[in-house]
């Protein structure tokens, strides 16, 4: 930002907390110098969701505190990272064999990712972790992620994936679906052994193929919920 987009920027912090605004000539240009310092590399708004407004905004209707500089400064730093976190860097198109070249094309790439002149690459968010809403109808037109062959070679090798498979095609609940309350295992992952020690402590993290009872009738809870839904 530019001492002008700063400046307008505490217009917009001074109308939703006064305790910010300065009347005083010197004050006020030693505020926007201050600002300006801090955020000269931060950007007023980008193509792809960041808008210091908003920033300001959350934290005022987070924090009793008055926001400082250091604090928008934070949360474009968070921003970078996480778009970061969610990019996969795509091939380049420059020559392989020109080193030079090639990290440059790589470098501009996470650079306008990173300060939201373009979106992330997407390849993270279609290969791993939860189903995407939006993959929904590809999903069931292809059937599914993976061939019933395939699947059937890796149940050895994923005998809690197995299963639940096997539960749901049986007409089961899905035990999987729901945390666990003995273990603490999140939803979507298998319990673990899981053994009380003489201090009252937990011990013992070594994965089961069969869920804990007490996550099978929650999961047959939740499901008399959906069904009475």
């Amino acid at each position: 930002m530019n001492p002008r987009e700063v400046a307008a920027v505490l217009a917009y912090l001074g109308r939703l907390d006064p305790r910010t605004m300065r009347t005083d000539t010197g004050e006020a240009r030693d505020q926007i110098a201050q600002w300006h310092e801090l955020l000269g590399d931060v950007p007023f708004t980008t193509e792809h969701g960041w808008d210091v407004r908003e920033a300001i905004k959350s934290h005022v209707l987070a924090s009793p505190y008055p926001i400082l500089p250091v604090d928008v400064a934070r949360q474009w730093r968070a921003y970078r990272r996480d778009r970061l976190n969610r990019h996969t860097d795509p091939t380049p198109v420059a020559n392989p064999d020109n080193p030079a070249a090639w990290r440059a094309e790589l470098l501009d790439t996470r650079h306008a990712v990173a300060t939201g002149r373009a979106a992330p690459a997407t390849h993270r968010q279609l290969t791993s972790g939860a189903q995407h809403p939006g993959l929904a109808p590809y999903v069931e037109a292809v059937g599914s992620y993976i061939p019933a062959s395939v699947r059937a070679e890796l149940a050895p090798y994923r005998p809690a994936r197995a299963a639940r498979e096997a539960a749901i095609a049986a007409g089961g609940p899905d035990v999987l679906g729901v945390p666990c309350r003995w273990c603490h295992a999140d939803e979507g992952q298998p319990c673990r052994s899981r053994r009380v020690g003489l201090d009252d402590s937990a011990r013992g993290n070594a994965p089961r193929a069969i869920p804990h009872p007490s996550r099978v009738d929650l999961a047959e809870a939740a499901r008399a919920q959906r069904v009475a839904a």
